[in-house]
């Protein structure tokens, strides 16, 4: 029993560390593999048959009594193929699926690295201009020693410190990304000589919402570089509404009608694909572009 034990062992890892790696994975050669099973599965049946034949007390546990010694090592014969075959079959079985399940988890990986590629570049296209014009116009403060100097650099430091430690996190609590945005519309104020009129309005669970970092940026960007943002009349509206994990995004402007690139661009298709790759399925992007306002109204389940 421990010899039959062994080959029945033997059989099922030579199968599954060699004649499948080798013949089928490796080089493919399927006939060649059918011609090792087979021959594999007869020389062991064959070497059992023997050895039962040598015992026959052990043989007659597996064949029935008072019939020919001729049959019985026949029918032991067929009955040991059997039992072999259920162990190289069993071998063949685990080994696909164990492979399967390898190649699932490593196709996971590289889709989640691809994903987690593909949003860091989408992170590097947000406005790399905001940092130099910001630095211009720090600049301009303090040549004209202007009081609101330091409180500019302060702004700047802190945006930066957002976007350089806050950003590579999943996720980040919505009252920090709501920072964010007032901190970036603050020193965007320091270009508009005659003033920037921004609503901004806050309602709901803000404090107790997570997000992922940098989403709601291109869409004021676009307000700023696309828009009339120092008409008190027509100010920008930006809304954000927070309540039971579900977030209400909003930003309307005047167009400005002398700016000839198309409102949108690169910037809301950057931060769409965004929306696609981290939040798929639980967000709705709505755009109206009217002959006198550009809305964005985003709702997404955080």
């Amino acid at each position: 029993l421990i010899l039959f034990g062994i080959i029945n062992i033997s059989l099922f890892y030579i199968n599954y560390l060699i004649l499948i790696p080798q013949l089928i994975k490796k080089k493919k050669k399927y006939f060649l593999y059918i011609l090792a099973f087979v021959l594999l599965l007869g020389v062991a049946a064959f070497i059992k048959t023997v050895v039962a034949v040598l015992n026959p007390k052990d043989m007659m546990n597996y064949v029935m009594e008072g019939k020919p010694k001729t049959l019985q090592a026949d029918e032991y014969y067929f009955a040991q193929l059997f039992l072999c075959g259920f162990f190289l079959v069993s071998s063949c079985l685990i080994k696909f699926a164990a492979d399967w399940f390898a190649n699932e988890r490593i196709q996971r990986n590289l889709e989640s690295e691809r994903r987690e590629m593909e949003l860091q570049f989408l992170k590097s296209q947000l406005n790399p201009h905001f940092l130099f014009n910001s630095l211009n116009n720090i600049y301009s403060l303090a040549y004209q020693k202007s009081d609101k100097t330091a409180d500019a650099i302060m702004k700047l430091s802190e945006i930066m410190r957002y976007m350089i430690y806050e950003s590579n996190t999943p996720s980040v609590e919505l009252s920090k990304e709501v920072d964010y945005l007032t901190n970036y519309i603050e020193l965007q104020k320091i270009r508009f000589k005659d003033g920037a009129y921004i609503e901004l309005t806050l309602n709901g669970e803000i404090d107790d919402q997570k997000i992922v970092p940098l989403m709601l940026i291109s869409f004021v960007e676009n307000a700023f570089k696309h828009g009339v943002v120092n008409d008190p009349e027509n100010p920008v509206k930006i809304n954000i509404i927070a309540n039971q994990k579900i977030l209400h995004f909003s930003v309307i402007n005047k167009k400005n009608q002398q700016n000839k690139d198309a409102q949108g661009g690169v910037g809301l298709t950057n931060v769409e694909r965004r929306l696609q790759l981290v939040y798929p399925d639980r967000y709705k992007l709505n755009v109206v572009n009217s002959a006198t306002h550009y809305t964005c109204e985003l709702m997404i389940d955080i």
